[in-house]
């Protein structure tokens, strides 16, 4: 607990530093611009769709022993169910309400996505600036490439789909379904975060070690932080620190491996 309670402290000193306050502008304004543009494009268009629903439809018949095709196709555009959702107060209220509170938590949780791809072309800087104030000793010697990280992206972006479809029947089942629904986007956060981490400092034999005997720890803090990001906007503030926070767990957990090598 003490040990946790010294990183703690590090990482929150390493975080107000120039360089790493520097560093946390730009994942925040690419992630911030992007999301919300997307966000009021999305919502916009959720809510033209409900004022404007188009009909087809297609009825064969038989006349004098041949077949005839009739073809009906309409905008149900002001009809009486349209018109009124639009037109009455509470329930445009309600539509509205809808639209943008679902758009909202989609909002939120794409921010985490979006967030922990665009720190992940940072986390070599950070954690070298680390390295360079604390662990001089710690040589980062690494294991990724660019394909191997593109691939394992990749990887873990469909199964967390995957995830999400799979878990449907379960999100209607009140405060279970909270969970439920957290817990694809956690696997991805868990996964990018520790990868980005352990493949800049460790050998690939190392990063094994780490999750076969460190693997409940990690899991405690990379939830701890994802946690912590459901907050709408830390997540844009706090993403350097994660990676600060994360990279002094693995700093000292290499330094004792290799103590014992």
């Amino acid at each position: 607990m003490n040990d946790e309670v010294k990183i703690l402290k590090k990482s929150i000193q390493d975080l107000f530093t120039a360089k790493m306050l520097w560093y946390s502008i730009l994942p925040f304004i690419i992630s911030i611009t992007v999301l919300y543009i997307l966000f009021f494009i999305v919502a916009g268009i959720g809510l033209e769709q409900l004022g404007v629903l188009e009909v087809n439809s297609a009825q064969t018949t038989i006349e004098n022993g041949l077949p005839h095709t009739d073809s009906f196709t309409a905008t149900l555009e002001g009809t009486a169910i349209i018109k009124f959702l639009m037109s009455s107060a509470l329930t445009s209220w309600i539509a509205t309400f809808l639209i943008y509170t679902i758009g909202g938590f989609m909002t939120l949780y794409l921010s985490i996505f979006v967030a922990v791809i665009i720190i992940g072309f940072l986390t070599h800087m950070i954690l070298k600036e680390v390295q360079m104030r604390h662990y001089q000793d710690v040589e980062m010697v690494g294991y990724s490439n660019a394909i191997e990280s593109l691939f394992l992206v990749m990887k873990w972006f469909f199964v967390t789909i995957i995830l999400f479809l799979v878990m449907i029947p379960l999100y209607f089942i009140p405060l279970i379904n909270i969970i439920i629904f957290n817990l694809p986007p956690y696997y991805f956060f868990h996964k990018m975060m520790t990868y980005d981490i352990s493949s800049n400092i460790c050998t690939k034999e190392e990063d094994m070690k780490i999750r076969f005997f460190y693997r409940n720890r990690l899991r405690l803090k990379t939830l701890g932080l994802y946690l912590l990001s459901l907050i709408p906007f830390v997540i844009f503030f706090a993403l350097v620190f994660y990676v600060i926070y994360l990279g002094h767990s693995y700093f000292t957990t290499v330094r004792e491996l290799r103590d014992e090598a």
